[in-house]
């Protein structure tokens, strides 16, 4: 059974209207222009902002990702995502009416190259608290994994592995990730492309640890939304020299795969979200789902009457 936050439930929704609710997260429906770091936004930029804002807040709503008194560990990559997830969610901290903390946290994985100088001077200027975790798995995925051959794998487990540890030793109860919803659909065609499963990435996820709780309060939002607001302001990237610059992943034939139906058929990655949000298990093959074995005809049900008409 699934909690929603008090702050933002149901109730507030159904009674107060969508207006309260867009105000509460810092939305004004009659602002066309509005001042930020950047200058005055246009009105396209402005919807960006606010859709981007709404978003989060819904999926941080629906999924109870955030309560009174978490401190949540922002993972920073030195991404776009990631640096739109940390924008939104110090947003968020600002005009919430429950007290939550803010650490981002980036790990630097010791690759040539790393500007490690980038992610501190910007969090120095935004003011708030951070850590650089230094930890040389690098060298480890270079040993591993033979040239040529994706090494996305095995870093994402060292990199998770290093911050899951860290998250304990700050006292995290939550750990956030920059995953948007085209990485969520996109983990769908890969699970079952490749794996044989019907899974993808839950906005909300205990580890495998049992000890802390990831969220992704980008799981409602658009990849294309996050890099227009991240061209917008202009975050200063990182890229990344591992996994940055391979091609032919088998994420990249998915991602190509879901951008050309897509463009021919708009809204379609919205829609097969949407479908993960809706399932229904009878209607599938998973004997561990729902008991196919002992389905039995219900003398007692109500005849359907359906109209023949001979054509």
């Amino acid at each position: 059974m699934s909690v929603t936050p008090v702050w933002l439930d149901s109730t507030l929704r159904r009674f107060h209207g969508a207006g309260v609710l867009l105000k509460m997260l810092g939305f004004s429906s009659h602002t066309s222009r509005i001042p930020s770091a950047m200058g005055t936004l246009t009105v396209n930029q402005n919807k960006l902002q606010k859709r981007l804002r709404r978003q989060a807040g819904e999926a941080v709503a629906d999924f109870n990702m955030i309560e009174e008194g978490d401190k949540v560990m922002v993972c920073l990559s030195g991404g776009k995502d990631s640096y739109t997830m940390l924008d939104v969610l110090l947003h968020l901290q600002k005009v919430a009416p429950i007290k939550f903390e803010i650490v981002a946290v980036n790990m630097d994985q010791k690759q040539p190259g790393f500007p490690e100088h980038v992610l501190p001077a910007y969090l120095k200027e935004l003011g708030i608290e951070y850590h650089i975790v230094e930890k040389d798995t690098y060298s480890v995925v270079k040993e591993l994994i033979p040239e040529g051959k994706t090494t996305c794998s095995l870093c994402s487990r060292l990199r998770r592995g290093t911050l899951y540890t860290f998250a304990d030793e700050i006292g995290a109860t939550k750990m956030a990730l920059g995953h948007h919803r085209d990485d969520i659909v996109e983990t769908f065609f890969l699970n079952m492309f490749y794996n044989g499963s019907l899974k993808a990435m839950p906005p909300k996820l205990l580890a495998d640890d049992g000890r802390n709780v990831v969220i992704r309060p980008l799981a409602y939002c658009s990849e294309k939304d996050i890099q227009a607001y991240s061209d917008l302001k202009q975050f200063p990237i990182i890229p990344c020299n591992l996994c940055g610059s391979q091609e032919n992943l088998q994420r990249q034939v998915v991602k190509e795969m879901l951008q050309e139906w897509e463009r021919k058929s708009p809204g379609r990655t919205e829609s097969i979200f949407r479908g993960l949000q809706n399932v229904i298990p009878s209607q599938l093959a998973d004997r561990n789902l729902f008991d196919f074995t002992n389905l039995r005809i219900d003398d007692n049900a109500t005849p359907r009457f359906v109209n023949v008409v001979n054509l």
